[in-house]
């Protein structure tokens, strides 16, 4: 096999999501005197998207040096002693993983019907306080 591919498409939602949690923690006084809920609503998005997105770029990266493991001459290729039944289960985890592949989509949709749950039952909360 080849070098490990970093998944572009779940590492940069990865990182634009630590810059952005990085940038609400640095402004949080500011951010938060003003509409608090929303800001919380916010972080729990980007925290949960966080966590689903960065956990499917960790578990990519983690198959794909997995398998290298089985590459003896690192060539590229698998063959000879090489295939086993251990690398075709490691082949298997790298590349029949679609969940893990449209978990930037995935994570989105979750991440946000749990933050604007978040939202209204804050609002509700207040409402009801109030």
């Amino acid at each position: 096999m080849d070098e490990i591919n970093i998944p572009y498409h779940l590492a940069i939602p990865t990182i634009f999501n630590l810059i952005g949690l990085s940038m609400i923690l640095f402004y949080r006084k500011r951010l938060f005197s003003k509409n608090k809920l929303l800001w919380i609503s916010i972080t729990v998005f980007l925290v949960l998207y966080l966590v689903i997105v960065g956990n499917a770029t960790l578990d990519a990266i983690f198959y794909h040096w997995d398998l290298n493991r089985y590459d003896l001459d690192k060539n590229g290729m698998f063959s000879g002693i090489e295939i086993t039944e251990e690398q075709n289960q490691a082949m298997k985890k790298l590349t029949n993983d679609t969940g893990r592949n449209f978990s930037f989509i995935t994570g989105f949709i979750f991440a946000s019907i749990i933050a604007t749950v978040a939202y209204f039952s804050g609002r509700l909360i207040l409402k009801h306080r109030n």
